[in-house]
């Protein structure tokens, strides 16, 4: 039996041991994941499988209580929980050899089952998992041991030899050398006991200082390779795969039909209403990627194929070689609450996709076109929508610059007058045309509509929800829209008083939001403001209050101002 046998590791230590054997997976699965599939990550996998299978309650409240810092919420909350059942293992390690460590595989086994059920999966989803627990594994053992001992079995072996042990102690030579330690023995666990120390005949001694050194160097040691090796998973993902580069040298391909130029009198002079159009860095995002698809322009292709009389596959070449097209209009988030602010308007230059279609020859009985992106995501778009003359693009450009990555680099579907859910898939590399009776999506397999038009819906921008505003002339500012329809009029009710009519900014388009504004002689008190839109069709949006699920809200946006 060794020194290190000799006494049960601290509460403390077995709990770091645990933690850092979850990082020591986490940074070694991450490295193998870098070079095998970036999508195996244990830490990704894992987090994709819970977004897969969060109800869709919860799934509404992130989005609506932390908008685009859903997924950061998500990584902190697994985080958390990765933290506890760490620290389980190390405690169940002290106490139990091989207990701790036998959750560790456990876990293990249900990431690798996570990571055999992403799209397009193989065997070496596997293979970041099992080399990840492994390390863990080992790292565990390496660490208790060094903290003094593998479990309490190690202290219970060293009691009941204790009566041996102690006997061998007591017989010390005439030099004050003990027999144990002139035959090698363990004299740290063995030597008499002190009076006033504290400690009972035959009970383990403490650790010195330095074994306590000892146990810290390993710890940070094993800290400073979980650290390394997931920097280095990142390094080599990115020089594989290296988008930012890529994308920094793509060039956007002049439209034979550019959109029409932003007039200045789509634009109202009010301090705070939403811009006409929103930057790159402002556009909202709500997506099921936890990792940006690392896809290049080289390698990105997409394929059409199913109910059509030829399959045809797209290079980004063979699109160079199309004439390109360009439309400004405005994309709306189904989670949008009535209010919300998921939704903006940008121009975008790509291919239209009825063109792109209609080389492929779609049959008659196909009705739907399920699209799927890079990382699984799929979508399910009425065809129609996509052939009826609207301006549906595969989209490569936003705003005049290359699509940033995190809005679908290098090709990405967008559909005015369509939630995005059922158009607007990013990273889109296979167009399958099919029937809605034989096919379903993502969102529609849980339970949201498989078709989605845009509702007509308005905004109040100004004043902001619960300002303090002096009392006298207030502008009341906003945006409505209709997709496909366009907006005819906005109104504004104060209280329970008449609805009055805005001033609208010159239409776009019927694809494009409008701004609006109402001037209002405020007087002293607490008010309600309200905004409704009426569309070119004559409907008006109703009072009736509906939450997104399943096919978007419903209701007026309202807002509580003070006067004074």
């Amino acid at each position: 039996m060794t020194a290190t046998e000799q006494h049960t590791p601290g509460r403390a230590a077995a709990a770091l041991s645990g933690v850092l054997a979850a990082a020591s997976v986490l940074g070694v699965g991450h490295l193998v994941a870098a070079v095998v599939e970036p999508a195996a990550s244990p830490f990704l996998a894992t987090g994709a499988a819970m977004v897969d299978r969060t109800p869709r309650a919860l799934k509404d409240f992130a989005i609506r209580e932390f908008g685009s810092s859903d997924k950061l919420v998500l990584f902190a909350s697994m985080a958390v929980v990765m933290v506890v059942l760490a620290t389980v293992a190390g405690l169940l390690e002290r106490r139990f050899r091989y207990a701790g460590c036998g959750l560790l595989v456990a876990l293990g086994l249900v990431v690798v089952g996570a990571a055999l059920q992403r799209p397009g999966a193989t065997a070496l989803f596997a293979l970041p998992a099992v080399l990840g627990v492994l390390a863990g594994v080992l790292a565990l053992r390496l660490l208790l041991r060094a903290a003094g001992g593998g479990s309490a079995h190690s202290a219970a072996s060293a009691g009941g030899s204790g009566a041996t042990a102690r006997g061998n102690a007591t017989r010390t030579r005439a030099d004050g050398t003990d027999a144990a330690t002139e035959a090698g023995g363990e004299t740290d666990a063995t030597q008499p006991v002190p009076i006033g120390s504290g400690r009972a005949p035959g009970d383990p001694a403490p650790a010195g200082k330095h074994s306590r050194r000892g146990f810290l160097g390993i710890a940070a040691g094993v800290g400073a390779l979980a650290v390394a090796t997931y920097a280095a998973g990142q390094y080599i993902g990115r020089a594989l795969r290296d988008v930012a580069a890529d994308r920094a040298g793509f060039v956007l391909p002049r439209p034979a039909r550019p959109a029409p130029p932003i007039a200045p009198d789509v634009t109202l002079p009010v301090p705070g209403i939403s811009p006409f159009t929103t930057s790159n860095g402002d556009f909202y995002r709500v997506d099921t990627a936890l990792q940006l698809p690392a896809l290049t322009s080289a390698d990105w292709r997409l394929r059409i194929h199913g109910m059509v009389d030829r399959e045809v596959e797209y290079t980004i070449d063979d699109l160079r070689e199309r004439a390109a097209a360009e439309s400004t209009f405005t994309l709306t988030c189904v989670s949008n609450e009535v209010g919300g602010d998921l939704l903006g308007t940008a121009t975008w230059t790509g291919y239209r996709l009825a063109d792109l279609l209609a080389e492929a020859g779609p049959r008659g009985e196909a009705d739907m076109v399920l699209s799927t992106s890079v990382d699984g995501f799929t979508a399910s778009t009425p065809l129609a929508a996509l052939t009826d003359g609207r301006d549906a693009l595969l989209a490569v450009g936003m705003n005049g610059e290359p699509l940033p990555v995190a809005h679908g680099y290098p090709a990405r579907m967008v559909v005015p007058g369509l939630y995005g859910y059922v158009s607007a898939t990013k990273w889109v590399v296979d167009l399958e045309l099919t029937r809605f009776d034989r096919a379903t999506a993502y969102w529609t397999d849980r339970g949201w509509a498989a078709e989605a038009p845009i509702k007509t819906s308005s905004r109040i921008d100004v004043p902001a929800s619960f300002a303090t505003v002096d009392a006298g002339r207030v502008t009341v500012g906003g945006v409505a829209w209709a997709q496909q329809h366009g907006i005819d009029r906005v109104e504004v009710q104060v209280d329970s008083g008449p609805w009055q009519r805005a001033e609208l900014a010159a239409e776009y388009s019927v694809d494009t939001w409008r701004q609006w504004r109402w001037e209002w002689d405020a007087a002293p008190g607490a008010h309600t403001l309200r905004v409704r839109a009426t569309d070119r069709t004559g409907a008006t949006q109703t009072d009736a209050r509906a939450r997104p699920f399943p096919d978007g809200s419903t209701g007026w946006h309202s807002r509580v101002v003070t006067v004074r």
